[in-house]
């Protein structure tokens, strides 16, 4: 399908380092994917003053645009992100797939993947991603993708049914259109975020007693370039005490009475380290989920560099995770092990109630080190917004504007 223009010896040989290295991780594991990667010109597909090196970082994503204030409006992402969700969608040759967000290097690939006998539209909400993708798709031989400009979280026009949905932006819900668009036993691919940790989900359509619903086969740690629309969501943002140095960042709504937090910080910091111990490598993405899981008041810090007094200490001030219990709020800390080859977790708490709430997330990450740690991810069910909560037992529910997503541990 790709053009037959010369390519610079360096890009090969940068482009097959990538795949060897996805291959080596595991992100890469089947051999049609492995291929695709090899052959689509990755570097003609991001901006063209991006040196070779940054067009082929396994683990970097290239922006290709931003607003006036510098927020990532779209990228490239990284190679690994991509053989990871490819990997997810198990595309096969004939079959119609929608992506939702466009840049052009990814269709090429579903191209490539579905072959002459499958489809491929790809839509995006800014015309300028779509009239980019457009050109970069035809110079490169994949005219027969279907390029549209339009908002996806409604129904693309006269497009029936897909074995496929990938999304390709940060989602904060799963738009009906999605679904209803998708083919019974269909896959969904889509970064979705839930009470502020972001996870690309593969989903399968489920016939269930009372109506079809998503349920996950897998879920990955990504980062993505939010969604844009009429389903775009933003955080909120709770600066305690009023000032800007502590912020705590809400997915699903603030704390009810938020000024009761308004005093936590004229009290003693309250460290408590907790024996769990991690590899300094070690993936800890079911730690984060059962903090989100267990603790109502789950959220993230983040400290202004410049207005730090040091009444908060993170590791990361830019990421931290924490949690807030009516009028004390806590976050994690680590520190290195005395071999240096692992880290300890700690909370600190601060507020009237800060000892036992630092308690409380201890025993959280107790019950994890005993009881999760090298599982499963929790299996996550997407229903229709207004399912009953009787229909969906669950550990957690969370409540979006068209869906309620549920986490369940497996059975141990």
């Amino acid at each position: 399908m790709t053009n037959t223009t010369v390519e610079p010896d360096e890009a090969t040989r940068l482009r097959n380092k990538v795949v060897d290295e996805l291959c080596a991780d595991g992100n890469i594991s089947s051999p049609e994917i492995e291929a695709v990667m090899r052959k689509v010109p990755r570097h003609e597909f991001t901006p063209a003053d991006t040196p070779l090196d940054k067009a082929y970082d396994t683990y970097a994503a290239v922006i290709t645009k931003t607003d006036e204030h510098g927020v990532q409006l779209s990228s490239v992402s990284a190679p690994q992100i991509q053989a990871m969700m490819l990997e997810q969608a198990r595309v096969e040759p004939g079959m119609r797939v929608l992506e939702i967000g466009s840049g052009g290097l990814n269709a090429a690939y579903l191209a490539e993947l579905v072959g002459e006998g499958g489809e491929v539209v790809t839509v995006d909400i800014d015309p300028v991603v779509t009239g980019r993708a457009r050109r970069l798709l035809d110079e490169h031989g994949y005219g027969r993708v279907h390029v549209v400009t339009a908002d996806a979280a409604e129904p693309v026009p006269d497009l029936g049914e897909v074995d496929v949905v990938m999304v390709t932006a940060g989602a904060w819900d799963v738009s009906p259109a999605w679904t209803a668009q998708l083919k019974e036993g269909g896959r969904l691919v889509v970064p979705l975020r839930m009470r502020g940790l972001t996870r690309s989900v593969a989903f399968v359509q489920v016939k269930g007693e009372h109506g079809p619903y998503l349920e996950s086969e897998s879920a990955r740690i990504c980062g993505f370039v939010p969604m844009q629309g009429s389903t775009a969501h933003r955080e909120e943002l709770l600066l305690v005490n009023g000032t800007p140095e502590i912020g705590l960042k809400f997915d699903d709504g603030l704390p009810v009475d938020p000024h009761r937090l308004d005093n936590a910080v004229t009290y003693p910091r309250h460290e408590l380290w907790t024996g769990v111990t991690v590899r300094i490598q070690e993936l800890i993405d079911t730690l984060q989920m059962a903090m989100a899981i267990s603790l109502p008041g789950f959220c993230t810090m983040a400290v202004d560099e410049n207005a730090d007094t040091g009444v908060v200490d993170p590791v990361n001030k830019r990421f931290a995770l924490a949690a807030v219990e009516d009028d004390t709020f806590a976050y994690l800390v680590t520190r290195r092990t005395e071999d240096n080859k692992h880290l300890e977790y700690g909370v600190h708490a601060l507020g009237p109630h800060a000892e036992q709430f630092a308690d409380k997330i201890a025993g959280v990450l107790r019950d994890w080190e005993a009881d999760r740690r090298g599982g499963p991810s929790p299996v996550i069910r997407v229903h229709p917004a207004g399912t009953p909560d009787e229909q969906i037992p669950a550990d957690r529910v969370i409540d979006k504007v068209h869906s309620r997503i549920s986490l369940s541990w497996p059975s141990a």
